[in-house]
């Protein structure tokens, strides 16, 4: 019997953020002048293990979940990765895990990745220009670092390959045809995605959000689009095909076309914090009952309760605010 919440929404999938570290300073996600050197992460023995994440995954599973995406953070940046995918996919009921990285170690990682039993990648590269990219990334790494690591994915054999773009007014908004047609041209799955208010350390204006309409608009132009139904119920991304039939790509738009009353999916940070949505101000703390020593059981029942008092639906009222919120769950922290 499918778990179902105050809105009358399944439960089917689980992401987990394995570490709040990253290589990159996106200034959408961790702007390089508040994530400086002097920044303190995580400790390592508050992470969760991979054994305790496994544990929780198949707990999980048990309350419907059937897909799981490794986010962070740079999930790459956990030693090892490839163990905990090799887990995961031994778990009944998970029929689908992915990953969404930043794609600097995917040239090293590539290979073992695939063997461990990853099945999909997505790869973040928000600008095919150089300059543009290193401005979006902190001056952290050239854009063709990125292209690597997203050849070798290819080169190993995951497809397709999505690749996520967040779109800022005035920032990269002239990249999208160009990342469209690069997509395009290679077989790979394009994500354009609104700049959202994640967490409170962005300096996030809606003014900064070119709408996915306009996006799909500027690429229609371009290069002939149609709309195609979705995949699956509740996913995030609305879909077009090119008119020629030369591939699709999507837009997520959180902030001018919310989609919560879809929303499947549960988040688990780092640390053990259960969320319920991306744009949550607290969790309830897993790693606590966890380490205490508690059944199986025990652990569903907490997840259960908190799944079925869910009422959340932030992109839906974000525009209705009018008194300051709570601090909300950093991006880097909890993944997109």
């Amino acid at each position: 019997m499918a778990l179902i919440d105050q809105r009358h929404r399944p439960f089917r999938d689980l992401r987990i953020s394995v570490t709040d570290r990253c290589n990159f300073r996106c200034a959408y996600c961790m702007p390089a002048d508040v994530f400086g050197e002097a920044y303190r992460f995580l400790p390592k023995p508050q992470l969760l293990t991979f054994e305790e994440i496994a544990r929780l995954a198949r707990v999980f599973a048990g309350l419907g979940a059937q897909k799981i995406r490794l986010t962070g953070g740079e999930p790459l940046i956990r030693k090892e990765l490839e163990t905990l995918i090799a887990m995961l996919g031994a778990i009944p009921g998970i029929d689908d895990i992915a990953l969404t990285t930043n794609g600097y170690f995917l040239p090293q990682k590539a290979q073992v990745l695939r063997e461990a039993g990853l099945q999909r990648v997505t790869v973040s590269l928000d600008s095919l220009d150089g300059e543009v990219f290193r401005l979006l990334n902190g001056d952290r790494a050239d854009v063709e670092q990125v292209l690597a690591g997203i050849e070798a994915a290819r080169r190993v054999g995951f497809a397709p390959i999505k690749i996520n773009a967040v779109i800022k007014r005035g920032v990269n908004d002239r990249s999208v045809v160009g990342l469209a047609r690069f997509c395009r041209d290679r077989g790979y799955i394009a994500r354009f995605i609104e700049y959202m208010d994640v967490g409170t350390r962005n300096g996030w204006r809606l003014d900064d959000v070119v709408p996915a309409r306009e996006i799909v608009e500027t690429i229609d132009a371009a290069l002939p689009l149609e709309p195609v139904a979705p995949n699956y119920p509740g996913e995030v991304a609305t879909r077009y095909r090119y008119r020629d039939g030369g591939g699709e790509i999507g837009v997520i738009a959180s902030v001018t076309q919310p989609f919560c009353g879809g929303c499947t999916r549960l988040r688990l940070s780092p640390e053990g914090q259960m969320f319920t949505c991306l744009f949550g101000t607290r969790g309830v703390d897993l790693r606590g009952p966890l380490r205490d020593g508690v059944s199986d059981e025990a652990l569903a029942a907490i997840a259960r309760g908190v799944w079925q008092r869910r009422d959340d639906r932030y992109s839906e009222i974000r525009t209705s605010h009018t008194a300051p919120r709570d601090p909300k769950v950093e991006m880097y922290h909890i993944g997109g």
